[in-house]
C-alpha cells in the first residue's frame, strides 16, 4: 500500500527539503511549463473566455447557496434511477460505507478509477485493513502506487518522477501486484505505456467490484460525469458488476446545460486540450449495461464547515483543474508533496486548512505558502480568488496559535490605530526618535529584517504637516 501524508513536516520545513532535490526542480519545471502553455494557447482561441469564466463562478455561487436542494434532488434522481446514495459526515463513515458494501459483494479486490475524494479520506489504507486490495488504474496514480508513493499533483500525480525512475518502479514492483514488467523494459514512453496497459488489462477483465470519484454530479437527472484521457475510467465504469462512486457534496451541478459550461473550461484549464479524450457519463442501473449495483456516497468531510465562511467557501468552486499548481512559482519550486495533502499547490494551500482546520503545524503553515503574487486567481476557471482567501486564512491562524509576541505586538498597534490622540503622540514619538532606529531588528525580528527594508520614518506626521500648513495659509 502507498504511504500517507499522515505526520509530514509544516510548509517550510518539506519545502526547504524539496528545494535542494535538483531533479525535482527540473522534472516540475518541465511538466509545468509544458501543460501551461498549452492550456494558454487554448484559452486564447476562445473569445468568450471571460465570459464563461463568469458563467462556471456563477453556477458554482448558486449551488453553494442552495447546496441542500441540489443535493436532495441529486438524491432523488439517482434513487429513481436505480441507484443507492450514501451520506457521509466525514472520512471514517466513508470509510465504513464502501468497505461494507466490497464485503457484501464477497469480493477483496476493487478497480479504482482516478478520485481525488477517495485519497482525501485515505480509503485504500482502510481498505487494506479490512482486507481488501484498491488497484489503481490511472497510469499517474500507478506509478506512484507502485512506488509506495503519494501524488504530488492534481492533474499528473507522478509529476515529480522521470522516464527513468518509472522504469525502474515498474520493473522492480508490477510483479508483486500482478502482470510483471516485459523484459528489457526501456524507459521508452510508449513501451512505459504498452507495459501499463497489460499489467491494468488483467484487472479490468477479472475484478468486479470499481470505486470512483466524479468531477460533476447533475442534480435534475442523477448522472455523475468523469473526464478522463486513458480510457481507464471507462473501463472501471463500464465492466464490473458493482460500481461505488465517492463524491465530494460540491460537484453537484444544476442541469445539463451547466455541465455544458464545465465541459469547455476543465479541458482547457487541466490538460491543454479542447476536449478531453474519454467523457463518461452514468445514470443508476441499466438491465443488460454496465454494472448492476450502484452506490453513491456523498461526502462531506469538513465541506460544510467551509460553507460557512462567507470568504474561504469560493474555494468550493474549484473543479481540480490543476491550473494554479501549474502557474505557481513556489509550486514549481517545492513540489507537491511539501503541501503534506493530496490537495497541494495554491488551492490546496486554502482548501486543506478549511477541511481539515488549522489546528496541526503543517496546516497552520499552508496559507503561507505563497507569494501573493495573484497568478493563481488569474488562471483558474472559476475565480477563485486565491490570494483574498490565503490572506484570510492567515488571520485565522494568528487568532488561532499566533505567537505571543506577534499577538501583543498587533494588539498594541490596534490600541494605537484605535484613537486619533494616541496616534499622534505615537508619530511624534517615532519621528524624534528616526535616528535611533536599527537598520537590522534584534531576535525574532531578524528573520523579518534579513530579506526587507525598515520604511524610513519621516521627521514628522501627514497630519503634523498639514496642521502646519494651513496654520501658515491663515495667517497669511
Amino acid at each position: 500500500m502507498s504511504t500517507t501524508f499522515v505526520g509530514m513536516p509544516a510548509f517550510p520545513d518539506a519545502a526547504r527539503a524539496a528545494t535542494g532535490n535538483a531533479q525535482l526542480r527540473h522534472n516540475l519545471r518541465k511538466a509545468t511549463h509544458t501543460i501551461r502553455d498549452k492550456r494558454a494557447a487554448v484559452v486564447d482561441e476562445l473569445d468568450d473566455w471571460a465570459r464563461l469564466r463568469a458563467a462556471g463562478a456563477a453556477i458554482k455561487d448558486r449551488v453553494l447557496r442552495h447546496l441542500d436542494v441540489y443535493l436532495e434532488r441529486l438524491e432523488a434522481s439517482v434513487t429513481a434511477a436505480g441507484g443507492t446514495v450514501h451520506w457521509a459526515a466525514d472520512a471514517a463513515e466513508a470509510n465504513r460505507i464502501v468497505t461494507d458494501l466490497v464485503r457484501a459483494t464477497g469480493h477483496d479486490e476493487v478497480v479504482k478509477v482516478k478520485s481525488m475524494a477517495t485519497q482525501e479520506i485515505g480509503l485504500n489504507e482502510a481498505l487494506g485493513e479490512a482486507g481488501i486490495t484498491a488497484y489503481e488504474t490511472d497510469l499517474a496514480e500507478l506509478i506512484v502506487q507502485l512506488g509506495d508513493d503519494t501524488p504530488s499533483h492534481i492533474l499528473v500525480p507522478a509529476i515529480h518522477r522521470n522516464r527513468s525512475e518509472i522504469r525502474e518502479i515498474f520493473r522492480t514492483r508490477m510483479a508483486e501486484w500482478g502482470v510483471p514488467a516485459p523484459e528489457g523494459l526501456t524507459d521508452d514512453p510508449r513501451a512505459l505505456a504498452e507495459a501499463a496497459r497489460v499489467h491494468l488489462r488483467e484487472k479490468f477483465l477479472s475484478t468486479k467490484v470499481a470505486i470512483s470519484g466524479a468531477n460533476f454530479a447533475v442534480a435534475d437527472t442523477g448522472t455523475l460525469v468523469v473526464l478522463e484521457s486513458e480510457g481507464n475510467g471507462r473501463m472501471c465504469l463500464t465492466l464490473p458488476d458493482t460500481l461505488i462512486s465517492v463524491v465530494g457534496i460540491e460537484k453537484v451541478v444544476p442541469t445539463w446545460s451547466d455541465l455544458e459550461v464545465f465541459l469547455q473550461l476543465l479541458p482547457r484549464s487541466s490538460t491543454g486540450e479542447r476536449m478531453n479524450p474519454y467523457t463518461s457519463t452514468w445514470t443508476g442501473v441499466t438491465p443488460g449495461d454496465g454494472p448492476r449495483e450502484f452506490h453513491l456516497v456523498l461526502l462531506d468531510n469538513g465541506r460544510s464547515a467551509t460553507l460557512a465562511d462567507t470568504v474561504g467557501r469560493q474555494a468550493l468552486r474549484c473543479i481540480r483543474c490543476s491550473a494554479c499548481l501549474n502557474i505557481c512559482p513556489v509550486y514549481e519550486r517545492a513540489g507537491g508533496h511539501a503541501y503534506g495533502s493530496v490537495y497541494p499547490g495554491p488551492i490546496g494551500a486554502i482548501l486543506t486548512p478549511q477541511l481539515r482546520g488549522v489546528t496541526s503545524e503543517l496546516d497552520a503553515s499552508l496559507p503561507y505558502a505563497s507569494s501573493l503574487c495573484g497568478a493563481c486567481y488569474e488562471v483558474c476557471p472559476v475565480a477563485i480568488d486565491i490570494p483574498e482567501v490565503l490572506v484570510h486564512l492567515r488571520e485565522r491562524v494568528v487568532e488561532g496559535k499566533g505567537h505571543r509576541a506577534e499577538k501583543a505586538a498587533m494588539a498594541a498597534a490596534g490600541w494605537v490605530f484605535g484613537d486619533d490622540r494616541r496616534l499622534a503622540l505615537a508619530q511624534r514619538a517615532a519621528g524624534a526618535a528616526r535616528g535611533l532606529v536599527p537598520r537590522h531588528l534584534p531576535g525574532p525580528g531578524a528573520a523579518w529584517t534579513d530579506t526587507r527594508d525598515i520604511p524610513d520614518i519621516p521627521p514628522e506626521s501627514f497630519r503634523d504637516w498639514w496642521r502646519k500648513r494651513h496654520t501658515k495659509e491663515g495667517e497669511q
